[in-house]
This record gives C-alpha cells, structure tokens and sequence, in this order.
C-alpha cells in the first residue's frame, strides 16, 4: 500500500511519499499512480513584503518625517522605476506598547533578487544616489540619532487559489 500527499509551504512545493508494501512469499501490491500537479492547496505565494520597525527618538519626528518625504522616498520611486519593487508605503503604529516601533517602512517586492543581481541593483543605485558606500553608510548613521531601526521581517503574501 503507498500513501503519497503533496504540501505546499510558503511557495515551495513539497512532495513527501510514504511507502509501505505488503510482502509475502508470493506478490507485490502494484505501486500506486502518481499525485496530480493541482493538489488542491488553497494558497498560492504571492509577493514578498519587507518590513522594517523604526522607533522615533524624542524630538526626532520632523527630522525623520522629512527624510521619508524626501530621500526615501525618491529611492523608492528610483526602485520601482527599475522594477525592483511594486510598491512601498509606511505605516504609522498608534498603539504602539513597550517597545514596539513607531513607524513600519513596507517594500512590496515580487521576488528576491540572487546575489549577483543584488550586487547589480546596489551599483546602479549608487551611481542613481551619486554616493560612495561610505557616505550612504555615513548618511544611514546620521539617521541614528532620530530612529532607531527595531527589526526587519521579510513575509510572503499567501493569496487564496482561485
């Protein structure tokens, strides 16, 4: 007897077949025929959305809010331009408890690039930015003094199967 089931997991697809046979002296059971390619999963991967938690320090709202309106958002706007990402937006937390973030920055993105592609969207996004390595990280670090990053989640959207 043989029992094949088929399980999706965040967008993987993975096959798990237990096996059993009942021997004797004389005969096999037939093997069972294969599972069919729609098993019936009702969720589909959909886009990847990153979020990053910021905690605004005291008297560091209007600093921060400034550089979101303005740079960026204009990194951003540069990513969709290219395709990178779909979408961005940010989202205010008004109940926020005991160390929870302030703000949530989102990236909507349909896919994760490999490395090399990676490393190709960094090296345009310098020369878009007319920066060095070193003055986007001295830009990031001057940042800190207003926010403090709390923490980034990379989720997958799991839409219902039509």
């Amino acid at each position: 007897m043989r029992l094949i089931q088929s399980l999706k997991i965040t967008g993987v697809a993975v096959t798990v077949a237990l096996a059993g046979c009942i021997t004797s002296a004389t005969a096999q059971e037939p093997a069972a025929e294969a599972a069919p390619a729609d098993d019936g999963y009702p969720l589909v991967s959909g886009d990847f959305w990153e979020i990053t938690g910021v905690d605004i320090k005291p008297g560091g709202g209007l600093y921060y809010a400034n550089h979101l309106a303005d740079r960026w958002r204009a990194s951003q706007e540069f990513a969709k331009s290219q395709g990178w990402i779909k979408d961005y937006m940010v989202f205010g937390n008004y109940y926020n408890r005991p160390g929870e973030p302030d703000l949530y920055l989102v990236t909507i993105m349909e896919r994760i690039p490999s490395g090399p592609e990676s490393e190709a969207q960094y090296d345009a996004f310098r020369e878009w930015a007319d920066a060095s390595t070193a003055q986007l990280a001295s830009e990031n670090a001057d940042r800190a003094e207003f926010r403090e990053i709390t923490g980034t989640s990379l989720l997958q959207e799991m839409n219902f199967r039509d």
